[in-house]
């Protein structure tokens, strides 16, 4: 009955730990995404101002990035799965204060600035929870399935996060346009309590090697010296960093939806799924038809395409054109998460994986969130269609200075 799962596509499926960690952290990213969906649009609701919305990628970067390096040395040193189970939990009491905050309760007794800082503090504590979440999935993959079966983990760890990412945005726009922000949020709390309990299937992690007298400072600074001396990984995450960091259009979805292409909260559900649903068709594509070669000349020239994504979306006034565009980029982004994760988990030893994760959450989140404040900033100095353009433009410079001074990148193959 279930025959075709002996095929080697869906290898890393067949262990049962495996495929309960992906069903909870599909629940947990769900949920995440739509909390962003809601609380962008909450916020630009309050301020009509899309340099606030800015602000909540800044409040989130911050806590994430200070943390970061602590959280590190505490993944490689500590029971993965518990961790991980900690953060979720952590992750679950905050949805539950942002639903209290959004309701009408709430706002019935709280001015609306009131509503928007408590947003913003709520938001901070995200980021310090996410600082542990991110870094310790990473370490915790190659612990649930044999080292051979990595790389197919990787295709579908990443192509379920995709999912996720199509699903919550566009289930939190509808939701919150048809039922209202408080249903939306009470499912999610729902769906977040699901994963936390769905762990519970999963048995201790313990760390591979027991960093025992190892001083704190010492250990983060063997992360940053295996980082720095390993090119192949410096290469692919700083190339991610800058390219996200500049091409962070979707900051702005709140903006474009209500004011360009005039959609409301539906339109901007359903522009947030859009790079998720072309990073899925890539992705389950190159789990059943795998890139055997030249996987950083792949990579470059897919990055360069994103950028030419996110100027098309810019310049479009039609939806269509503009979910077509962030469906390429999300299409086009999907090759480069792949390379990079498969790079990572290839290249970094047990023992040091939860300190190299940190490091490149750093990298992941400075170009999301700190991208997300730059889209922002940049809107209000040039405006909102000038700063997508340049942010593309930009992209695009990158890939172009990388090709020829950091030839290692585009040499990449595995």
């Amino acid at each position: 009955m279930f025959s075709f799962l002996q095929h080697k596509s869906f290898s890393a499926l067949i262990h049962a730990e495996f495929s309960t960690y992906i069903v909870a952290r599909f629940f947990f990213i769900m949920v995440l995404t739509m909390q962003a969906t809601l609380i962008s649009w909450k916020v630009f609701e309050i301020t009509h101002d899309p340099f606030s919305i800015g602000l909540i990628g800044l409040v989130e970067f911050v806590p994430a990035v200070i943390m970061a390096l602590y959280s590190g040395y505490i993944i490689d040193k500590s029971d993965k799965k518990k961790l991980l189970h900690l953060s979720i939990g952590a992750n679950l009491l905050l949805t539950i204060l942002f639903a209290y905050i959004t309701s009408k309760q709430a706002s019935s007794i709280l001015s609306q600035n009131t509503v928007l800082i408590l947003i913003y503090i709520i938001a901070f504590c995200t980021g310090v929870a996410r600082a542990f979440s991110g870094p310790t999935s990473f370490a915790l993959v190659s612990m649930l399935v044999p080292k051979e079966k990595i790389p197919n983990a990787i295709s579908w760890h990443s192509s379920s996060w995709q999912i996720a990412g199509v699903g919550g945005p566009a289930l939190g726009g509808l939701l919150y346009g048809s039922k209202g922000i408080t249903f939306t949020f009470t499912l999610m709390i729902i769906m977040m309590t699901i994963a936390v309990i769905i762990l519970f299937f999963i048995g201790p992690k313990p760390p591979a090697t027991q960093l025992k007298g190892e001083p704190m400072l010492k250990s983060i600074r063997e992360g940053f010296k295996f980082v720095w001396n390993t090119k192949e990984i410096l290469g692919v995450i700083t190339l991610d960093l800058f390219a996200v960091f500049f091409g962070g259009a979707t900051a702005l979805l709140p903006y474009f939806s209500d004011v360009i292409l005039k959609t409301g909260a539906e339109g901007l559900g359903i522009l947030r799924a859009a790079p998720g649903i072309g990073a899925i068709i890539v992705m389950l594509i190159i789990n059943f038809i795998p890139m055997k070669s030249n996987q950083g000349k792949w990579m470059l020239l897919c990055v360069a395409g994103f950028g030419m994504s996110i100027i098309t979306f810019g310049l479009s006034s039609w939806f269509w054109i503009s979910f077509g565009a962030l469906l390429i980029s999300g299409l086009l982004d999907g090759i480069s998460i792949i390379v990079r994760s498969t790079v990572l988990q290839l290249k970094t030893p047990e023992h040091m994986k939860g300190r190299v994760s940190a490091l490149n959450s750093i990298f992941i989140i400075s170009s999301n969130e700190l991208g997300a404040f730059e889209s922002g900033f940049a809107s209000r100095i040039m405006g909102v269609v000038p700063s997508v353009v340049f942010g593309g433009a930009m992209t695009i410079g990158i890939v172009v200075y990388t090709w020829f001074k950091l030839p290692g990148v585009r040499k990449i193959s595995y």
